[in-house]
């Protein structure tokens, strides 16, 4: 297979934060904005996406939103840790159900008749 060479962007043309935000990161910002409302209060930011204007604006907004998804997902990974050992622990201590076996099962008929005698 043919190797291809892909030249290495230039870092000025790259990221400029006082560029004019695309709509793709508008849309990105978007998407997040819907996601940081499904946050517990705590991790919400104080930011104001439709003053949003330029790149830096956009990467500073996605860099907290994120940071708050993964604190949020950590701290609930933590709580439902501490929950399903307690959870553990009563369920083991169950006591088993008693379940009736057949050789203890009698019918109506054998009840009728009485024990068996010996001649």
């Amino acid at each position: 297979m043919a190797v291809i060479h892909v030249p290495r962007p230039s870092t000025r043309k790259v990221m400029d934060p006082n560029r004019p935000v695309s709509s793709l990161l508008l849309t990105q910002v978007s998407h997040l904005q819907h996601a940081e409302r499904r946050l517990p209060l705590r991790y919400r930011t104080e930011i104001y996406t439709h003053a949003i204007r330029t790149e830096g604006g956009a990467a500073g907004y996605i860099r907290e939103v994120t940071e708050a998804i993964h604190e949020a997902h950590a701290d609930a990974a933590a709580r439902r840790t501490k929950r399903g050992r307690r959870g553990l622990q009563i369920a083991a201590a169950a006591e088993k159900s008693k379940r009736r076996t057949a050789e203890k099962k009698t019918t109506k008929s054998a009840k009728k008749k009485g024990p068996k005698k010996r001649k």
